[in-house]
């Protein structure tokens, strides 16, 4: 190493002294430029912007995942409590393996929002263990995120595990790539389904169509080995890999000998897509000026390469990789860090409304049903979509209890569920576009239930995939409530924070604004509670047991005759208005009514509804839900177990008012649209 300043030996003795990694996290907190840039040998203007999280793996810092700027400058410090390779998928989950006690995989939501010093936590977070994982010394990690897998180099056992982005538990892989010679790293390109393996016999097994071909059982279609003009091998240890798949370019780090500190190599690989056997490679770089000892991973962004240098205690980056002559080149810059382990770049998540939060219909696939007869029958249990016009598309069997179904931005699927042994949430995998005729599959899916939850007779829920929680309706007599969860959560957990109303009202539905950071539960007492600053009380920790504002829904100043029994709630953010649905007696089936409150987000006490949808025409018995897409309106109507659509509600004139259009479902139980993809065209 070298250090240069007197800082750099302080900072390094201090780490010497620290015996716990909480007191190692403290004083990295407090002491900023542990990491600098006092090594650097290039303006670090001539860097490229950006945010990166290094893991560690030193005797004194293990567990610990910091987030550095380009100059290496400590940002926050998070305990993972896990030791090698980080990923992050595209909505900020950040992923990461370790081997340092139990073999696992961690999963933290929303990284970027935690706060410095946090810790990973069960009630926030999710852990991939056990026996029935088989995990063994993961390593490297890699994300497809349309298809929601999570790959995983595990070298102790020789294999690529493949496991369902949303699990978390004891839970068997999906799929299992058995290997000769263990991989330390993959790389995985999702577009031409194109898996790299970067083999500690300095090789790179190459896999065209990884999952298209089943992910399992096959050999490698090809098998780069790096090689110079003539085609003597020059790989001993593969290590890192990243590709750049604008240029079909491979990036691959090799550590030769663990032992040793100054046998470290990089190579470029062109054409890898095609590129087999013993391949010259474009360029090498070794030698005892790059100190490359133990480059065990490696980050791309664009041409400039970042190495964790582990032996030598140390972050290097070449300005361009891609450029330049190969042999003993010095790094355009040099972080001194204590024994990092891996690298990622943090990328902003792609910032995407939810579905309830849908003010374009040209930004949704369809629609989502789901079905809840008393008598078990062919749509118990079952994800319907359709199209916008009401056109059957995929079905999705859960086998549970299921009462309401929204979706998360990435393409998971939420729902609730009241069995006989209690309520709880399933989070489905990417069922928005993948998993037509499929069934629940912990390899794939996960639950949240148990006595911890708080859930015996979950209804309506939202989510905001931002923040990553997701609001769930609790319409029990006993303890009404709407609880809120992390959505990266699994199993026996307690809510991160729960609402209840003054007088404790029994709520059915939830629609979370996330403009206004405000919550909107419609109660089965006639009105609406609506609760301000919902975020502002989770960070603090501040209980809410009184909604800020309650909303009576008027005709003519006078409240809706009795029974009044809302169900159904939907918040347009584009015009303020808010949706509701009133089943009125549940035993009638022509009672139903459909209510717009204007200005909902300063309504407040007896407030004038604009337009009320009503009478025998509309088949409104039980309307238990309503979504809206900025300009139709889908109600779910259980009684008469239909799906109905209307057109243009917001400027309907009310009345006694047939649906614009209509199909069977049997006692349709709960309305959603689907997202389309993460895209950047998608985006909003």
């Amino acid at each position: 190493m070298n250090d240069t300043t007197e800082q750099n030996r302080t900072n390094r003795m201090n780490w010497a002294k620290l015996t716990v990694l909480a007191a190692a996290m403290a004083a990295v907190s407090a002491c900023s430029d542990d990491d600098n840039n006092d090594d650097m040998s290039m303006d670090s203007d001539e860097l490229m912007s950006g945010t990166f999280v290094r893991a560690n793996n030193g005797p004194d810092n293990a567990g610990s995942v910091d987030t550095i700027d380009k100059e290496g400058m400590l940002q926050s410090s998070f305990v993972t409590g896990a030791n090698e390779g980080v990923a992050f998928d595209k909505s900020g989950t950040l992923y990461q393996a370790g081997d340092s006690d139990t073999s696992l995989l961690r999963m933290s939501c929303n990284f970027t929002d935690r706060q410095n010093g946090e810790s990973f936590t069960t009630q926030r977070d999710r852990e991939l263990s056990g026996a029935n994982t088989g995990l063994m010394n993961p390593k490297g990690i890699a994300v497809a995120d349309q298809a929601g897998l999570v790959l995983v180099a595990n070298f102790g056992a020789s294999d690529v595990r493949v496991f369902g982005s949303s699990v978390g538990g004891d839970v068997s892989p999906l799929a299992t790539l058995t290997l000769v010679v263990p991989a330390w790293d993959l790389a995985y390109d999702e577009e031409d389904d194109r898996l790299f393996l970067a083999l500690t016999d300095g090789t790179i097994a190459v896999y065209d169509g990884f999952v298209a071909n089943g992910m399992t059982g096959l050999s490698a279609d090809r098998v780069i080995t790096p090689s110079d003009a003539d085609g003597t091998p020059l790989s001993v240890n593969a290590h890192g890999i990243a590709y750049d798949a604008d240029g079909d370019r491979l990036v691959v780090s090799d550590v030769g000998d663990a032992q040793v500190a100054d046998d470290g190599q990089i190579f470029v690989i062109d054409d890898a897509s095609s590129a087999s056997g013993n391949v010259s490679v474009a360029r090498v770089i070794a030698g005892p000026d790059t100190m490359l000892g133990n480059p065990v991973d490696i980050v791309l962004s664009g041409a400039e390469l970042r190495i964790a240098e582990k032996s030598n205690d140390a972050i290097l980056i070449y300005k361009d990789i891609f450029s330049g002559d190969s042999g003993n080149i010095t790094p355009d810059a040099t972080i001194s860090t204590s024994k990092p382990e891996s690298l990622a770049e943090v990328m902003s998540p792609m910032m995407i409304s939810d579905v309830s939060e849908t003010t374009d219909p040209q930004t949704v696939m369809g629609l989502a049903a789901s079905s809840n007869p008393a008598e078990a029958g062919p749509t118990s249990g079952q994800i319907s979509q359709y199209d916008a016009m009401l056109g059957m598309g995929a079905s999705f069997d859960t086998g549970l209890g299921l009462e309401s179904v929204t979706y998360l931005a990435d393409g998971d699927a939420v729902a609730t569920f009241d069995n006989e042994s209690g309520g709880g949430l399933v989070f489905i995998n990417r069922a928005a576009w993948s998993r037509d005729g499929d069934m629940i599959s912990e390899s794939r899916d996960r639950m949240i239930m148990g006595a911890s939850t708080g859930l015996s007779a979950p209804k309506g829920l939202d989510v905001d995939s931002r923040s990553g929680h997701v609001f769930v309706a609790e319409f029990a007599e006993a303890a009404p409530a709407v609880h809120v969860f992390s959505a990266c959560a699994s199993g026996d957990v307690a809510p991160v924070f729960s609402m209840t109303t003054s007088d404790n009202a029994r709520p059915w539905d939830v629609d979370y604004d996330a403009a206004s950071d405000s919550a909107y539960v419609s109660l089965t007492d006639g009105t609406v509670a609506v609760f301000e600053n919902v975020s502002d009380a989770m960070m603090t920790g501040r209980m809410m047991n009184m909604e800020t504002r309650r909303i009576t829904p008027t005709m003519g100043g006078a409240p809706m005759p009795a029974p009044t029994n809302l169900h159904g709630i939907d918040f347009d953010p584009a015009s303020g208005a808010l949706l509701v649905t009133d089943v009125g007696d549940a035993a009638s089936a022509s009672d139903g009514k459909i209510y717009v409150i204007p200005s909902a987000a300063s309504a407040d006490g007896m407030s004038e509804v604009s337009v009320a949808i009503a009478g025998s025409a509309t088949m409104l018995g039980n309307p238990v839900d309503i979504t809206f897409d900025g300009s139709s309106a889908y109600v779910a109507e259980k009684s008469n177990s239909l799906i109905l659509r209307y057109d243009n509600l917001l400027s309907s004139t009310g009345g006694d008012l047939p649906a614009t259009a209509s199909m069977d479902l049997p006692s349709a139980e709960s309305v959603s649209l689907v997202p389309h993809y993460q895209t950047d065209e998608t985006a909003e």
